[in-house]
């Protein structure tokens, strides 16, 4: 008995690992957006540290080293590396938004060599912006082999790879090289994984992983997406066959002779598949990430009729990037994020299991390892569709890099703070002097007024007491608000650009760092309103106005006769659920 709950204990553990940390990225090439900017999207789909930091430029005295942090996001918290569960990076060497009290100060894995100069970028669990618009995305995959960190060996994962690119880099292309050698250099530790590299005048996917639980290194691949393209990544390896001399390509020097001595690829099976070779299919269970590519491609390009159900894992069915069928829009990629594939066979709104308000989030709860009375661990069969808006999403951004405008205006974060569908996106200039402080403020075990995050996440949560009618005031205020954002963008872009072009770029970067402060202390205001409003309105499960208090809400009919309502007590005689009293 006490081995089978240890044992249980040990999966339930294991499970909660990985799943924690998967997520959706997007790339729009400059051809395919509507106004021509290079668009880049990631959802952080984690119950994790939800901050947006401002790290600031930096100069460094010559011989300076860079510690390099372990990443929680690769293969979970582990207190050893110092930090918090909820407080990714504890250090004075990046800016007052990572120097914080109460938690340990995260411990370096190694150092390599610091330059001079460094540039200011947002971070959050993964790097996002720098001031030179250099933009990137991320998401999580399953690859045959996932190294654990070791000093000396495999000292970095894409976190810490993503957050020295926008210290150091300008363009995609170079962001791309450093992370490659570094990789190769010190080595690679964690899970398979997916970033997104684009500057204003393109876009990359770059995919690594380890290959050896003792070795040091790892392999890397990167694909330039077309300029008329939309690539969409879902916790799969996305790049298939490794074309030698391609100029739109790059990878690693040892990525063949490693699969060769591995076992799992030889030269006469023809082109090295990445994805099949290096990848090990798909999270969880089938369609976990293959539904979210097809959903995100179907709503992009419609008209290609691309197919819901395939053979399996490794399907090619799905291309490498698609065109839209009209250019895209913020809007357009953050409602792909927003999306539970309403209007499908697979719309999480509708059925049993949506209750009777229509609610589409699918708590997972680790199903794969189920105890019995007697402790015995017992599978149970089945899971539920993953969509592309999930319960546990921490952030999800759309960033812009425009090649028409000085960095300082061009680069912007338009960024939402919890999941997707119930977020307000919020627009920050990779030319401000810092962050909002609401932005900059978030522990998901501490209840804080003061926290954006904590403010979107408690709405999000009551709203599935009652979904289908708080959603739609949640979006009336959520459009209402980025109707204002995007409305007003326009007119703030040109004073900016004005005093830019005048010659006073600090009064440029104190107007887009002033306009960010005003409009997220109204956001968050308004979210708090928001909050006070549903929790009057529906509360106890009434409908309460000026014009009725307790006014009933009652469930639906269909809802009621599935869940056996009709088999209630309506009589004094016995009767068994299900069967018509005598």
């Amino acid at each position: 008995m006490k081995r089978s709950i240890l044992l249980f204990a040990a999966i339930v553990c294991l499970g909660i690992a990985v799943p924690a940390w998967t997520c959706t990225t997007t790339l729009t090439g400059k051809k395919a957006s509507a106004d021509g900017s290079v668009m880049v999207s990631h959802s952080d789909d984690g119950l994790s540290d939800a901050r947006l930091i401002y790290v600031p430029a930096m100069d460094h005295r010559p011989g300076s080293l860079r510690p390099v942090f372990y990443s929680h996001c690769a293969l979970d918290f582990k207190p050893q590396w110092g930090a918090s569960e909820t407080q990714r990076i504890v250090t004075r060497d990046r800016g007052p938004g990572y120097d914080t009290t109460g938690d340990p100060s995260s411990v370096p894995l190694g150092y390599i060599p610091q330059v001079r100069h460094t540039y200011a970028y947002f971070d959050a669990n993964y790097g996002i912006m720098n001031e030179h618009q250099l933009s990137i995305g991320e998401c999580t995959n399953k690859a045959k082999v996932h190294p654990e960190p070791e000093p000396g060996k495999r000292i970095f994962y894409s976190a810490e790879l993503s957050r020295v690119a926008l210290e150091r880099c300008r363009t995609a292309r170079e962001a791309v090289t450093l992370m490659g050698e570094l990789i190769e250099k010190y080595g690679y530790y964690g899970t398979g994984e997916t970033l997104i590299v684009a500057d204003p005048g393109e876009g990359w996917v770059m995919e690594m992983a380890g290959y050896d639980m003792n070795g040091t290194g790892g392999v890397w691949v990167a694909q330039r997406v077309p300029d008329d393209g939309f690539f969409v990544a879902a916790n799969q390896f996305r790049i298939r066959e490794i074309r030698r001399n391609a100029a739109d390509m790059m990878f690693s020097g040892n990525i063949f002779a490693v699969a060769e001595k591995q076992g799992w690829w030889k030269p006469g099976d023809g082109p090295l598949d990445w994805t099949s070779v290096y990848g090990d299919g798909e999270f969880h269970h089938p369609y976990y990430s293959l539904r979210r590519v097809w959903r995100a491609q179907s709503l992009a390009a419609p008209s290609l009729n691309l197919a819901a159900w395939v053979e399996g894992p490794f399907t090619k069915i799905y291309p490498f990037a698609v065109k839209p069928d009209q250019k895209l829009t913020v809007e357009n990629i953050f409602a792909i994020h927003r999306d539970n594939y309403e209007g499908t066979e697979f719309d999480l709104t509708k059925g049993l299991a949506a209750g009777p308000f229509g609610n589409p989030n699918r708590f997972e709860g680790q199903a794969e390892g189920v105890a019995d009375k007697e402790g015995r661990l017992t599978p149970l069969k089945g899971e539920f569709e993953r969509p592309l808006n999930i319960y546990r999403c921490v952030y999800a951004y759309v960033n812009q890099s425009r090649h028409w405008l000085p960095d300082a205006i061009g680069g912007l974060t338009w960024f939402g703070p919890d999941r997707p569908a119930t977020a307000v996106l919020m627009p920050f200039y990779a030319g401000a002097t810092t962050l909002p402080a609401p932005i900059q403020k978030g522990d998901i075990l501490s209840f804080n007024r003061e926290s954006m995050w904590t403010a979107f996440n408690y709405v999000a949560n009551y709203a599935m007491l009652k979904y289908s009618y708080m959603i739609k005031e949640i979006q009336a205020v959520r459009d209402r608000l980025e109707a204002r954002f995007f409305g007003t963008q326009q007119e703030v872009e040109e004073e900016a650009l004005a005093l830019w072009k005048k010659g006073d770029k600090k009064g440029a970067r104190s107007l887009l760092t002033r306009h960010a402060d005003e409009q997220a202390l109204n956001v968050l205001r308004e979210w708090w309103l928001l909050s006070e409003h549903l929790y009057i309105k529906y509360n106890d499960g009434y409908l309460n106005t000026k014009a009725g208090i307790a006014q009933a809400v009652f469930y639906p009919a269909w809802w009621l006769k599935l869940v056996g309502y009709q088999d209630g007590p309506t009589s004094y005689e016995k009767s068994s659920a299900g069967k018509k009293k005598p």
